[in-house]
């Protein structure tokens, strides 16, 4: 009798072991599509590209986009490009870009682009994003958000900051959620904000406090490159515009478009375009982040044509968008 007992418990355990393990679920990857700079109104072909973009998402059934910034105006004539970017039927995300504030107040553009806020966070599978804005400036004293391009009459040592109120929220935001976290902004955290360095305290102090890597990624863009660094830890990357890099000077854009495209778009006389619109398609796993970018070409003449270098400034003269892959795991 306790032999057949013994059995029965056996079989009982044995098969709630099999029906535990055939209801197990397996990992959902969290996946996004990422572009940054469309500066849409402001370059030919802006409205393709967007749509170029918004099709590859959809194609793609990512689980949300984002744009980093600097995408368009508010006005009826922009409508066209939110309408676009509005056809994508998913969840859509947007970052303030200091260019996206020329026009208007933080307060307007928060309103006009239905964002929750001028920075946020939400939740998307095992992960927490967060949206940051870097869109304030020093005038030596105290710092101030961009207003109607009021950052202009100061030099660029003075432009993009990070408020103390927004920092002081991210480390409340940080310390309320065990969910590995990515960082989104249109200024980059490692190279471009002024007060970066106190910013990036922030993220490594919660990882050193949970004891795990839980800040893992941070994804920026307004430098119109590529590039991936790691700062103790913590993966950097830079999303190239989807559209073109500023060079500064005069770059032969006669011999790159005939004049009555290069007299309605006044900023391609110091700016080299990609001969098509650049974007990423991001897939989150517990281990690890894969980023799938896309190659262009520069319309020419080309970087080397006209004799620039391999950089501008610290930033690599690239019209791509390199494959990566993060390991999340030490």
């Amino acid at each position: 009798m306790n032999y057949l007992k013994s059995v029965y418990l056996c079989l009982v355990v044995t098969a709630m072991g099999m029906v535990t393990t055939s209801c197990e679920k397996k990992e959902v990857p969290v996946r996004f599509a990422i572009a940054s700079d469309f500066h849409a109104p402001d370059v030919p072909g802006g409205k393709e590209r967007v749509e170029t973009f918004i099709k590859v998402a959809s194609d793609e059934n990512v689980d949300f986009i984002i744009e980093l910034g600097d995408f368009c105006r508010l006005d009826s004539v922009n409508q066209v490009y939110r309408d676009v970017w509005n056809s994508f039927k998913g969840e859509k995300h947007h970052v303030i870009g200091n260019h996206d504030l020329d026009r208007y107040s933080v307060d307007e553009y928060v309103a006009g682009m239905g964002m929750p806020n001028r920075y946020y966070s939400f939740d998307k599978g095992n992960f927490h994003f967060v949206v940051l804005d870097g869109n304030n400036y020093s005038d030596g004293e105290e710092i101030h958000h961009y207003d109607h391009a009021n950052y202009g009459k100061y030099p660029l040592s003075n432009h993009s900051y990070m408020d103390k109120e927004q920092m002081e929220w991210l480390e409340k935001d940080l310390a309320s959620t065990n969910l590995k976290t990515v960082l989104l902004s249109h200024q980059s955290l490692d190279s471009e904000l002024k007060n970066g360095a106190e910013v990036r305290s922030i993220l490594e102090k919660e990882n050193k406090r949970v004891g795990f890597k839980k800040v893992v990624l941070a994804f920026s863009g307004h430098n119109h490159s590529n590039y991936t660094k790691n700062i103790n830890g913590i993966t950097y990357m830079q999303i190239n515009s989807a559209s073109y890099v500023w060079i500064g000077e005069e770059t032969m854009t006669e011999e790159r478009f005939p004049k009555e495209i290069n007299d309605k778009y006044g900023l391609m006389k110091y700016s080299m375009m990609y001969d098509k619109p650049l974007y990423a398609i991001v897939t989150l796993t517990e281990e690890m982040a894969e980023v799938k970018g896309v190659k262009a070409n520069f319309i020419p003449p080309a970087p080397k044509e006209i004799g620039l270098g391999d950089s501008i400034g610290v930033y690599p003269l690239v019209s791509t968008i390199e494959d990566m892959f993060v390991k999340f795991t030490d």
